[in-house]
């Protein structure tokens, strides 16, 4: 078999490039409360995407869902008692 040398040296630190210059005033942990902090991405299918075109109006929609299971779990309660 045959080694592939140009995919040795592209894993390669070029000579130009200073380590010691680059990291030099580099603050450990700087962002390490948003990496824990993390987000919350959801992926919209097309059509849903259409019906909410901000992430304003998806939150919106989702809140009136949240109030309105709390509101059916309410009233199924105090039937059932």
């Amino acid at each position: 078999m045959k080694t592939n040398d140009k995919t040795e040296l592209e894993d390669e630190l070029r000579p130009e490039y200073d380590l010691d210059s680059l990291l030099k005033g580099g603050v450990r942990g700087k962002y390490v409360e948003r990496y824990r902090a993390g987000t919350n991405l959801v992926l919209l299918d097309p059509d849903v995407a259409k019906a909410f075109p901000s992430a304003t109006a998806v939150n919106e929609a989702l809140r009136l869902v949240m109030q309105l299971t709390e509101l059916q779990h309410r009233q199924v309660a105090s039937t059932n008692p």
